[in-house]
């Protein structure tokens, strides 16, 4: 079989799924894979004869997408600030308004500092890995309740050439972070993207988030959404330096909840920051 025959086969068996640029995209990831062609390669070699073994590969590929796989599972990767990162079933796949809370960080604080920064709900380690590479400086901390997560946070680090010490934790019975890392007597950046998608807005979201990616990495009951977010603030303003911040990733629909709750915990200089679709996705405390 040919690489047009394959790419048309895409088209055709696709297009009630997904919008032909994206199948696009999907097909020019997969030949990078599978055939190292980059985009501009592909129009050039459509009569190029596809070997059994690459083949087999693509039609599974197609396979997995019909039932609305994520095309970053199929591949076990996703970019991510610049770096590719290894992603699983039991990591959420890195999203482009993470990238942007990590870009927020990295312009408030120093490069020249040797500041101690913790993520808390770490999945493939993308949030305190791309702060590690940015910040030489830096000592980077981060955990998670999942050990297998964990072990593609790890390996992560160890592919993109950053120290980041993890460690497995379960948030909601942690009453002490100097008790996990003794080492560090006050953090001056704690982050966290924690689970905070309430089951009502299942109906919101789309097949290949709800069949794939791990539940516990996103969804929170309707009755407490906050949650995780009160269990993190509590632990950082007693494990936060004078004038350390607070950083959050949060869910669009509940920005007015989240000041109250800062203000709560007696954080100070909070704000709300819209993402690229005006949406408020991001927070900031100062204790």
């Amino acid at each position: 079989m040919k690489l047009g025959e394959i790419k048309k086969l895409y088209q055709n068996e696709l297009e009630a799924l997904y919008p032909l640029e994206e199948i696009k995209t999907f097909f020019n990831w997969l030949c990078e894979a599978y055939l190292q062609l980059k985009p501009f390669q592909i129009q050039q070699d459509l009569d190029l004869v596809i070997e059994a073994n690459s083949l087999l590969k693509f039609q599974s590929a197609l396979n997995a997408l019909k039932v609305e796989k994520p095309i970053q599972y199929i591949l076990g990767s996703a970019h991510f600030y610049g770096m590719e990162f290894m992603v699983n079933e039991h990591t959420l796949i890195p999203r482009p308004e993470t990238e942007e809370l990590v870009s927020w960080i990295l312009k408030d604080v120093s490069k020249s500092d040797n500041l101690n920064i913790l993520d808390i709900g770490t999945g493939t380690g993308c949030i305190p890995i791309a702060i590690a590479k940015n910040l030489p400086n830096a000592r980077v901390y981060a955990l998670d309740v999942s050990v297998e997560a964990l072990k593609i946070a790890k390996r992560n680090a160890e592919s993109n050439n950053v120290k980041v010490t993890f460690s497995e934790v379960d948030i909601l019975k942690c009453s002490d972070l100097s008790i996990i890392f003794p080492e560090v007597s006050r953090f001056d950046v704690i982050v966290s993207n924690p689970p905070y998608v309430r089951n009502l807005e299942k109906k919101e979201m789309n097949t290949n988030v709800l069949a794939y990616e791990p539940e516990t990495a996103l969804f929170v009951a309707d009755d407490n959404a906050l949650l995780f977010y009160e269990i993190i603030a509590v632990l950082a303003s007693s494990n936060l330096k004078e004038g350390g911040k607070l950083y959050f990733e949060i869910n669009q629909y509940l920005g007015k909840e989240m000041l109250e709750l800062m203000e709560k915990y007696k954080f100070s200089n909070n704000q709300l920051k819209k993402d690229l679709f005006g949406n408020n996705r991001m927070m900031k405390g100062e204790k």
